[in-house]
């Protein structure tokens, strides 16, 4: 690269620097709230960036949490499976030699002994038992068949005898009738006749205490939870213990669709049921209707996070907040200036008695509206609008009522426009102006009637005039801006229509179709 070259990019350089600084220092000018509004965002900036970084950290401390839960429901979701499997193989067992005949030629002993010994003995099991078609106890591991009881209500036994097909059961909760109404789970499987029919159940009592124990084990947090249900939304365990209490049904709660319909997953909890907020991971015990879920309280799991980045925090809020401080001294001392200048222009455009625009802004906006119409090929109308008889009322009531009189027809005029984009003006003595962008003809004559009938219903006094009180003539003209053509000769026509008005007799509206 030449030196010529280098000192022409050096020259562009500077000058798009210099150009830079000078559009800045412009906008903030034209715009003061932009110097708060840039310190603020500069603040912001600064802010989110350790934010980011704080809440990274955190969204690593709920990583930490859910691995930790995953790996507990792993354990817990692994001995459930395990013993659900080693009762289901001894259910299996039970089941096939109740369906042989010459079991039950065997004597008590010997019968219980070849329908029960195979491992159900466990210490998280009830009893085992034989049920005959009717619900009645056959044959125990224990040795009782509790005469007179029937167990035919319950749903590991009407289940079992409504669907052939149903394989291993899992109940729901019951109060034990021979544990003197201690919760239990049963697990039954089907015992055909050799025709197929219903012949009764093998069915193994889980003491509900099993599943307590295995959430009893883990360290849940001050405020963390942990359930294990049924597919069905049913609670076997829960920690801590649930209000609605076992066997109650949480199919209905806000989470459950998303837990039921999932083998597995993780998701932090509105906190609805307890008020308490809790992570939760969960996962469907695989063989089994059942799920067990880890809820470590998101309180506990961010206590730590929270003591760690405090003082980050805490200074970061600090310092960007006394940066914006400054931004927005700086800003308002600059709006104040803006402000003044702004009420200064006002003034110099707002006519001081009617508060309508002054002959000044009326010129500047007629010019403005004609070029916008020019371009955009749109219809611009003009109403040309004068008291009838101001002398008169001047003459008869004074000159402060005359004054009285232009403030009141002026919010008439205003009333009648409604559109932000419609200029009203006081032109000079008793004549306004006004200006309808994007109107046509016929849309400015309705606007013009508007007005002329609000002005003549206020009811104001003229009484030296044919009808007693103040009226108004209006000249109404539309065009479409010619290319190369000015407003003046719409305002001229307008001007034009408002002396056919008056020498119609007045209060009316008079109009032409266009003016070139």
């Amino acid at each position: 690269m030449s030196n010529g070259q280098v000192l022409s990019l050096r020259y562009r350089s500077a000058r798009w620097f210099g150009g830079t600084r000078k559009w800045i220092a412009w906008t903030i000018g034209r715009h003061p709230l932009l110097a708060g509004l840039s310190g603020m965002l500069a603040a912001t900036v600064m802010a989110a960036l350790t934010f980011v970084a704080l809440y990274n950290s955190r969204e690593d401390e709920f990583r930490h949490a859910m691995d930790n839960s995953r790996n507990l429901v792993a354990i817990i979701s692994r001995d459930l499976a395990r013993n659900v499997a080693l009762y289901d193989m001894s259910l299996r067992g039970v089941a096939s030699d109740a369906e042989r005949p010459e079991t039950w030629t065997l004597s008590p002993y010997l019968r219980q002994r070849v329908l029960f010994d195979r491992g159900l003995g466990s210490p998280i099991s009830g009893d085992a038992y034989v049920l005959d078609a009717q619900g009645r106890v056959e044959a125990s591991k224990s040795g009782n068949t509790y005469p007179g009881l029937s167990f035919a209500d319950r749903d590991y036994f009407t289940v079992q005898r409504n669907n052939p097909s149903v394989g291993l059961y899992i109940s729901h909760p019951y109060p034990s009738q021979v544990r003197g109404g201690a919760l239990a789970v049963g697990l039954s499987r089907r015992i055909d006749t050799a025709q197929g029919a219903f012949d009764g159940i093998a069915l193994v009592s889980i003491r509900i205490e099993y599943f307590e124990h295995l959430l009893d084990n883990i360290d849940l947090g001050p405020n963390g939870g942990g359930f294990i249900v049924l597919d069905n939304g049913t609670l076997l365990a829960s920690r801590p213990p649930a209000r609605r209490g076992i066997g109650s049904n949480y199919a209905g709660t806000a989470n459950f669709a998303g837990i039921a319909s999932h083998p597995s997953g993780s998701f932090v909890s509105d906190g609805s049921l307890d008020g308490v907020s809790r992570l939760y991971t969960y996962a469907h015990v695989p063989g089994t209707p059942l799920i067990v879920g880890i809820a470590p309280a998101v309180e506990d799991v961010l206590t730590d996070w929270r003591k760690r980045n405090m003082l980050a925090g805490a200074m970061t809020v600090l310092f960007g907040g006394a940066y914006v401080i400054v931004a927005w001294l700086f800003a308002f001392a600059l709006r104040d200036k803006v402000r003044a200048e702004a009420e200064l222009q006002r003034i110099a455009e707002t006519d001081a008695l009617t508060g309508l625009s002054n002959r000044r802004a009326f010129d500047q906006r007629l010019g403005q509206e004609w070029l916008r119409s020019q371009r955009e090929q749109t219809p611009l109308s003009l109403l040309f609008i004068d008291i009838d008889h101001f002398k008169r009322l001047n003459d008869t009531y004074g000159h402060a009522t005359g004054d009285e009189v232009l403030a009141e027809v002026a919010a008439r005029i205003m009333s009648g426009t409604r559109r932000a984009v419609d200029v009203a003006a006081r032109y000079g003595g008793e004549e306004f102006a006004v200006v309808l962008p994007n109107t046509s003809l016929d849309g400015a004559v309705k606007v013009a009637e508007t007005i002329r009938e609000r002005i003549e219903a206020a009811g104001l006094a003229n009484k030296d005039t044919e009808r007693g009180h103040v009226t108004i003539s209006v000249g109404c003209a539309s065009c479409m801006p010619p290319g190369g053509g000015s407003a003046a000769a719409l305002l001229a026509a307008a001007d034009t229509q408002l002396y056919a008005a008056k020498a119609a007799g007045r209060n009316r509206v008079a109009w032409q179709p266009g003016a070139e």
